[in-house]
């Protein structure tokens, strides 16, 4: 057993006593991790071992450690020491500038996180314009649904005008995880061509080459690579472009190409979405890829892993072709980030990801949040009641082709309107809380034939009797629910790892890398920072063999697909841990601990996920930063994480 000192040096056998009495001044630790079952990222089977932190670096890793110079020791018994955990995909760009600690992912023991993903970020500046263009709050509010008001109180925190000044910028304030950065190709659009001709034609050869060239440089700032987008339903939410996509959309593959040479030639990853409209389209493009057809292998990052409700097997589909791109044949490194927990998703009313799918309800959505009245005529309008109808029930009728492909698993829209999958979590008639959709229509239509026993309250007695006409169809009784309550009626669906059947499968799937969170977006309606910890809880019912390989899915691996120097226990590794409680980890459900709660940061409510106990403890560079489940002084007080440079 050897002693490290944290930058390699003064190596001693602390066997020999006289050897150690001899150097113990010379020695001294902040933290000693003592007899813990420390899962160190390399996929071994765990060891129990004592790990000493100096001066932000793992000092020594043995067993029976000295307890003299340290001065702390935390008695790790019965608990699973790891590196810190890597969240690969999260819109916390916009929170980090408002608040660095970054709370919400910290008490996970998340210690890095990567942003800048979808083709959306913050690295260029704030890109306003003297024709009042706001890019920013133009691409997030309806592709990650955060209101307008947030987004423009982060926008107007921005204080730098380029890349490089971004990635700079980190240094000068009290970060509390590690960050890492792609460039968001919808914003370098906007940045060379103007938001204008971003959205509505190609590159000219000279803004080709100004394109490449910011790129060129970014790379040289160590960021991860590229960002894009290829979901046809993230839409720009100011006027006049509401019926516009985001501008990454509107790239051709010519561009795509040229770009990908610039990852290729810096060996960067390339995050995006696949174009799900066109499936051959998709796949074409996915072979940038590879290494055979374009002389260099290009590591692709995209969305995503998991099982869709009412589409089980595509994600399957998407997988087979990795493994055919990164065969021999083909020399390519494609691989889909996996969810490790159900993806539950709420919405408030019509407001929602889910619903900017369907024709009829982005119409809703593409005005403003507070516009009831606009909405309301709409809702009104005969044009638009025929439309919306037709779109609830598309594919859900029978009898037609439409149905057809959807009972096979290739709808043509994959929001969730079955209505005994959506379940009511904070409706507007207490009795309906806990309940699916289709349970109060039932009970309305038995009311509304003359059974008033039906109705269990006075509230849902007087709900009931407000309407005139019979809903017949779900498509009615949604309709009911949105002009009676507009967004007063909150609700969930889980649209894909129902009850996590398949989710083991897909975070192990050697095509897959598990670690997307989509922290920090969908404010009101999503809530997976707990994500890394599911997939943890999820290996450990195979046994502690598992709980290893997905420790290194969870650290070294991502680190090292994105060229990052974290992720490991190694002696003189920066010390990013997290120290879990495996009992409490066993015992817990991921859906019982997330909440809706006002953060006086954004002034406005955002779901979070607030597991108790499971992380005990959370260091990052040498630092405690989460302790007996609250956050210490340490955090926010200085700089702890850094701006992650790749390679």
């Amino acid at each position: 057993m050897q002693l490290v000192d944290q930058g390699g040096k003064d190596e001693i056998n602390p066997e020999n006593e006289k050897d150690w009495q001899e150097k113990v001044d010379d020695f001294s630790w902040d933290v000693l991790f003592r007899n813990a079952t420390v899962f160190d990222g390399s996929g071994e089977p765990p060891r129990r071992m004592d790990i000493a932190v100096r001066r932000g670096r793992i000092a020594a890793k043995g067993t029976a450690l000295p307890e003299g110079p340290a001065r702390r020791t935390i008695d790790a018994t019965g608990q699973w020491l790891m590196p810190g955990l890597l969240d690969i995909h999260t819109h916390l760009d916009l929170e980090v500038d408002l608040d660095p600690r970054l709370p919400e992912v910290v008490r996970h023991g998340t210690t890095t996180v990567l942003f800048g993903n979808c083709s959306l970020g913050t690295c260029f500046g704030h890109q306003r314009d003297e024709s009042g263009q706001d890019p920013i709050v133009d691409c997030f509010t309806r592709v990650e649904n955060i209101p307008k008001p947030v987004l423009r109180k982060c926008v107007d925190a921005i204080s730098w005008s380029d890349t490089g000044g971004y990635m700079d910028h980190f240094a000068d304030m009290p970060l509390g995880p590690n960050v890492g950065a792609f460039v968001p190709h919808s914003m370098l659009r906007v940045e060379v061509m103007g938001m204008e001709a971003a959205i509505s034609r190609d590159p000219t050869e000279q803004e080709y080459q100004e394109m490449e060239s910011i790129l060129d440089r970014a790379m040289q700032q160590g960021y991860l690579g590229l960002s894009t987008d290829g979901l046809p339903f993230h839409y720009l939410s100011n006027e006049p472009h509401t019926d516009k996509r985001i501008p990454t959309q509107f790239a051709g593959f010519k561009e795509l190409r040229r770009l990908m040479k610039v990852l290729r030639k810096h060996n960067r990853v390339w995050q995006t979405t696949p174009i799900i409209e066109n499936r051959a389209t998709a796949l074409l493009y996915f072979t940038l890829t590879s290494g055979r057809l374009f002389k260099k292998t290009l590591k692709v990052s995209a969305l995503s892993a998991m099982e869709l409700v009412l589409a089980p097997r595509a994600t399957k589909a998407f997988l087979g072709f990795a493994k055919l791109m990164n065969s021999w044949l083909f020399k390519g490194s494609l691989h889909f980030q996996a969810l490790g927990t159900n993806f539950r998703v709420w919405s408030d009313g019509i407001v929602s990801p889910l619903y900017e799918e369907l024709p009829s309800t982005a119409q809703l959505i593409a005005l403003e949040y507070d516009d009831v009245e606009g909405r309301h005529a709409l809702m009104h309008d005969p044009q638009w009641v025929a439309q919306f109808r037709d779109d609830w029930m598309h594919g859900r009728t029978g009898g037609d082709w439409a149905s057809f492909k959807a009972k096979l698993g290739m709808p043509d829209h994959l929001v969730i309107r079955d209505l005994h999958r959506l379940v009511f979590d904070g409706a507007p008639v207490a009795d309906w809380d806990g309940e699916s959709f289709d349970k109060v229509h039932e009970r309305l239509l038995s009311f509304m034939d003359g059974d008033s026993a039906q109705a269990r309250s006075d509230a849902e007695r007087e709900a009931f009797a407000s309407l005139e006409v019979r809903p017949e169809t779900d498509a009615d009784f949604m309709l009911f629910l949105m002009r009676r309550y507009d967004k007063g009626f909150r609700y969930w669906a889980d649209v894909s790892n129902i009850d996590n059947r398949a989710t083991m499968d897909y975070l192990m799937h050697p095509q897959a890398l598990p670690g997307f969170n989509d922290s920090g977006a969908h404010l009101t309606n999503m809530a997976f920072f707990d994500g890394n910890l599911m997939s943890l809880k999820l290996a450990q019912q195979q046994g502690d063999a598992m709980v290893a390989k997905m420790v290194k899915r969870l650290t070294k691996e991502p680190a090292e697909f994105f060229n990052i120097d974290v992720g490991t226990l190694d002696l003189g590794a920066q010390a990013d841990l997290v120290l879990i409680d495996p009992e409490v980890l066993k015992d817990w459900d991921c859906n019982d601990t997330r909440e809706y709660v006002f953060r006086d940061l954004f002034g406005h409510h955002q779901m979070v996920n607030r597991p108790p106990a499971i992380v005990r403890e959370v260091m990052i560079r040498g630092k405690l930063v989460w302790e007996d489940g609250e956050f210490t002084q340490t955090l926010g007080e200085e700089t702890l994480g850094r701006a992650l440079r790749a390679a």
